[in-house]
């Protein structure tokens, strides 16, 4: 069969959707009757029927409903490859995806690292998808939690979990606490909710929050709340990642400098012998 158009594509996506022909061809902005026989025309060239219809319904068949998972999945990475392909135009500019209060303190140094060079970033709480999208080119994703499906990765460093709690709680002088310690609090949630860190902080003041987070974050705690480490809970490993699609000279110098730059860091960070 003739290869099909993303305007097919798009027609069939809009029926299936609204499984009414006359609300997806207001939709598309077209006439219903075109809408109609374009759909019909799809169906008699793939040789398979799509949608059921009678004079009061429209319903996917299996095949419809299998060509609509795919049909989405297209358009999807195509209008990825587009948003790659533009910024592409400048060689050396990477768009790096984070969980806001992730690495904060390296994420700061890798951007005004002057071995990483000036790259964006944005902050979502789906890097992974903002990799499969198109819209970031690499990101700091947590190995073991994130979806790595599909995407390569690199060891970066690693994060200490601290817990966050008010100030005045019964474990905030404590030298360390276990998870066990932190579930005899009703308002304890091991995992981090997805808001940003100030609203997290806030709910840990207010009492409402006790919850797990990376040495990262707890090193922007306000003085109102305390962070502990915990005891029984291993290091976050954290990776830089980036899809096939986006692999680069520039990714794999970012990567480089990354963990050039991380290295620094480290050493830095540690105690010097007397």
């Amino acid at each position: 069969m003739d290869r099909l158009e993303t305007r097919e594509l798009d027609y069939f996506i809009a029926v299936a959707e609204e499984l009414h022909f006359g609300r997806a061809a207001e939709r598309l902005g077209i006439a219903q009757p075109p809408l109609s026989r374009a759909i019909s025309r799809l169906e008699r060239r793939m040789g398979v029927r799509l949608l059921e219809r009678t004079s009061r319904r429209v319903a996917l068949t299996e095949a419809g409903a299998v060509f609509l998972a795919d049909s989405r999945a297209l358009l999807e990475s195509l209008e990825a490859a587009v948003r790659r392909a533009r910024r592409a135009q400048q060689p050396g500019r990477l768009v790096m995806a984070v969980r806001p209060g992730t690495a904060s303190g390296l994420v700061a140094d890798l951007i005004h690292s002057s071995e990483v060079g000036a790259h964006d970033v944005f902050f979502t709480f789906d890097r992974p998808a903002a990799l499969r999208d198109g819209r970031a080119d690499i990101a700091l994703l947590c190995l073991g939690t994130d979806d790595l499906t599909g995407l390569v990765t690199a060891d970066l460093t690693e994060e200490t979990p601290f817990a966050l709690v008010p100030r005045g709680h019964p474990l905030a002088g404590r030298p360390s606490v276990t998870v066990a310690d932190l579930g005899r609090d009703p308002n304890f949630a091991l995992e981090c909710p997805p808001l940003g860190l100030d609203e997290i902080i806030d709910r840990v003041v207010l009492g409402r929050l006790v919850t797990v987070v990376g040495s990262g974050a707890a090193a922007r705690i306000s003085p109102d709340v305390a962070a502990v480490p915990v005891s029984d809970l291993p290091p976050t490993r954290l990776a830089l990642a980036w899809t096939a699609a986006a692999s680069r000279p520039a990714v794999t110098a970012f990567v480089h400098a990354a963990r050039t730059a991380e290295a620094r860091r480290t050493s830095a960070s540690r105690p010097r012998a007397s």
